[in-house]
This record gives C-alpha cells, sequence and structure tokens, in this order.
C-alpha cells in the first residue's frame, strides 16, 4: 500500500515546474510503483497559453479548481473545462488550454510517465520506460 500526501512531494523531484513557467505538477504516482498509470495533481496558471500533444500517451484530466478553455486544436473545437468537468485525450489530440484563472486538476496518464518527461517543441512528452522500485 501506497500512501503518499501533496505535501510529502512538495519540494522532491516528483515536484515538477515547467521550462516555460505555465504549470506546476505534483507526481503522486509514477511508473516506478508499477501499476499502469500514473497519476498528478497539476495547476495552470491564470493568463497563460500551453499547447501539448500527447503523441504516446492517453490522459483524462478532471478540473478540481479554476476554469480554462480547452482548443482541439485539430478541429478547432473549444471547449469551457471547469469544476466537475473531464476530458479525455483518447485520440491523442494536439490541444491548447488557456486558464482564466489558476486550473488545478488531476491527470491520469496510461503509459504511465516516469516524472522526468517535459514537454519538447511540439508539446509531447518523449515515451520514457523505468524499472519498477519500491515506492
Amino acid at each position: 500500500m501506497i500512501v503518499r500526501s501533496l505535501t510529502d512531494i512538495e519540494g522532491t523531484d516528483r515536484d515538477v515546474h515547467s521550462a516555460s513557467g505555465t504549470w506546476r505538477s505534483k507526481r503522486i504516482v509514477l511508473a516506478k510503483e508499477g501499476v499502469g498509470f500514473s497519476l498528478h495533481e497539476t495547476v495552470l496558471y491564470a493568463g497563460t497559453e500551453t499547447s501539448m500533444w500527447y503523441a504516446n500517451h492517453i490522459e483524462a484530466v478532471f478540473c478540481v479548481e479554476g476554469e480554462a478553455e480547452l482548443t482541439n486544436d485539430n478541429t478547432g473545437e473549444k471547449h469551457w473545462i471547469r469544476p466537475g468537468t473531464m476530458y479525455l485525450l483518447d485520440g491523442h489530440e494536439k490541444h491548447t488550454i488557456r486558464p482564466t484563472s489558476d486550473f488545478r486538476v488531476l491527470c491520469v496518464f496510461n503509459p504511465p510517465v516516469t516524472g522526468r518527461e517535459d514537454h519538447d517543441e511540439n508539446g509531447v512528452y518523449p515515451l520514457l520506460t523505468e524499472a519498477t522500485t519500491e515506492a
């Protein structure tokens, strides 16, 4: 059994800040736990714009705080994401998030991320693998 709080993660290598300065992600569960997914709490900052494309991962995102406009960059379709709303990138959609307030979400990735990923110039996380270890 693993029990971990967000406070436990703060200031560790699981507390990741984007190179662009648009988000912060606390990696609660990672590939090394060996459970087949990763779980993150991510805050995207108000007034920023982040374009992403998970070419190697499926991501489910559940909003718990704040609001943001989500644009499917493949189709131009826009959605308002508010607390209680989930979106699933099941088709590896290129997308852009524009938070109007700090936007706190819980994200699940499959395959799981290692925690070392950062978005490349195309907004893609590389597909990294890691041997599982005890938490």
